[in-house]
């Protein structure tokens, strides 16, 4: 009987983000510029603590990118081996960095590189098993918050050009196609 609940829990849960998602795309949220750090209890109920990264951070974002499911990198990152997701992580650290934390340890990193023109490139990632539960969309506030806080003025990224909802993230959070042609689109936004 504790088994037929738990599937029967699972499917309910799974219907709920379902409806969840299609109200989303309907109407969503703006995501709004907020300075961490924060807290908040995600949309499967477990406390999310998001706050400007720290050094003690970085053995954590390690391995949460090397649990990372390959199926969803993007632009061919975060990388596969571990040695190249200690370097590629190092670069990110160049610039400005917000971690989302479940019980200490990463889940959900957003960061700005510099470019080298006074702009920032933005790459946010959450870990697959806390994905569709609100964490993004406060990581992306509390980051963007906190950019403008350390004096970044100009945000670009580039997303695939048939990723259709994570265009639309990036629109809820301010951001502005500026070159739609081809595989990648590249949209920005000012802070």
């Amino acid at each position: 009987m504790c088994e037929q609940s738990t599937r029967e829990s699972r499917v309910i849960e799974k219907a709920r983000r379902g409806v969840r998602g299609l109200l989303d795309r309907i109407r969503p949220a703006r995501i709004h510029p907020t300075e961490p750090p924060s807290t908040i209890v995600d949309d499967d109920g477990r406390e999310i603590q998001i706050r400007p990264y720290r050094d003690e951070t970085f053995a954590g974002l390690i391995e949460m990118y090397d649990t990372f499911d390959p199926e969803q990198r993007a632009q061919g990152t975060p990388p596969i081996r571990r040695d190249e997701i200690r370097a590629w992580v190092e670069g990110l650290l160049a610039g400005v960095n917000v971690v989302a934390l479940h019980e200490g340890r990463p889940v959900g990193h957003v960061s700005f590189v510099p470019d080298g023109t006074d702009r920032h490139e933005l790459a946010i990632f959450v870990h697959q098993e806390y994905q569709h539960a609100g964490i993004g969309s406060e990581l992306m506030a509390n980051g963007l918050g906190f950019a403008r806080e350390q004096g970044i003025r100009y945000v670009w990224l580039t997303v695939e050009s048939w990723k259709r909802g994570v265009q639309r993230f990036y629109s809820r959070a301010g951001f502005s196609t500026i070159n739609p042609m081809g595989a990648a689109h590249r949209m920005s936004r000012t802070l």
